[in-house]
């Protein structure tokens, strides 16, 4: 990944370049909540927005990026089939239900958002299908696991693109990178920053004074220059403005290192391998 700015990109299996640095809107009201928090994220120069259906919040993402001034080909718009939609049928109708929220007649990255078991293959020979007709730029997983991939992988005809994860310094997932990478799966991941439980480590409270960042800021240039494409939640605009200001300066492979003994496999979200919903 060759990091340049808040608009630089990293290049997909399928040659779609996308944003390495992006918005994530989970838990963020519909409404005028939304669409500000898009609009203040935009303003900044994020060119990259990830919701979901689950979010219940695509329209105010669609409507903040249809009055915005910036035009609807220069922003990377990512959401998810949730899981009482999967099936064949049930996730090309969830798919045309988002399009009409986002206000939007394609989308740049489709997911899954978790691997339902008996029912993510024909979830994804569902993405494929949108992926075929050009109705979708990218398609991908989010919370599969490298037995679940392995799985998803045996039956299908492309590939996925992205496998979105939570990741942070305390779950990384090392040989689930390594997995990734070999199969030219682009790691991305969500709750970057723990839920906020990242400011309580000490040993990134001191290397963010080191740098003259704060703890975010250091996180979030971590994930990117492991390669790992990123997309900090927040709602305020000053929060949003600095959580992007990641680009001047570099984290030392020493500093990496330390970063990286601080994994210790803990999870702030639920278990990909054993989840009930």
């Amino acid at each position: 990944m060759n990091i340049t700015d808040i608009k630089g990109t990293v290049k997909l299996a399928n040659g779609v370049q996308m944003p390495y640095f992006g918005l994530g809107v989970w838990r963020t009201n519909e409404g005028q909540e939304v669409i500000d928090a898009v609009k203040y994220a935009l303003d900044a120069g994020y060119r990259h927005i990830d919701t979901a259906a689950i979010y219940g919040n695509e329209e105010g993402v669609g409507t903040a990026i249809a009055d915005h001034a910036t035009d609807r080909k220069d922003v990377f718009i990512t959401t998810k089939v949730w899981n009482a939609d999967q099936g064949y049928d049930t996730t090309i109708k969830a798919f045309e239900t988002s399009l009409e929220k986002l206000k939007t007649d394609y989308l740049d990255l489709y997911l899954i958002h978790w691997p339902v078991a008996g029912k993510y293959k024909e979830t994804w020979r569902a993405l494929e299908t949108l992926y075929a007709e050009g109705r979708v730029k990218a398609i991908g997983v989010s919370n599969f696991l490298q037995h679940q991939l392995e799985d998803l992988m045996q039956s299908a005809k492309v590939v996925p693109m992205v496998d979105q994860l939570e990741f942070h310094p305390r779950l990384q997932q090392p040989a689930l990178q390594q997995f990734a990478k070999q199969h030219n799966i682009q790691f991305e991941a969500w709750s970057p920053l723990m839920q906020g439980q990242i400011f309580d480590i000490p040993e990134l409270k001191e290397l963010a004074q080191k740098y003259g960042v704060s703890v975010a800021q250091l996180v979030l240039r971590w994930d990117l220059q492991k390669g790992i494409v990123t997309i900090p939640k927040s709602i305020q605009q000053k929060r949003i403005e600095d959580n992007a200001n990641v680009f001047g300066f570099n984290i030392a492979a020493e500093d990496i290192a330390l970063i990286d003994a601080l994994d210790k496999g803990t999870r702030v979200g639920p278990d990909p391998a054993n989840f009930n919903f």
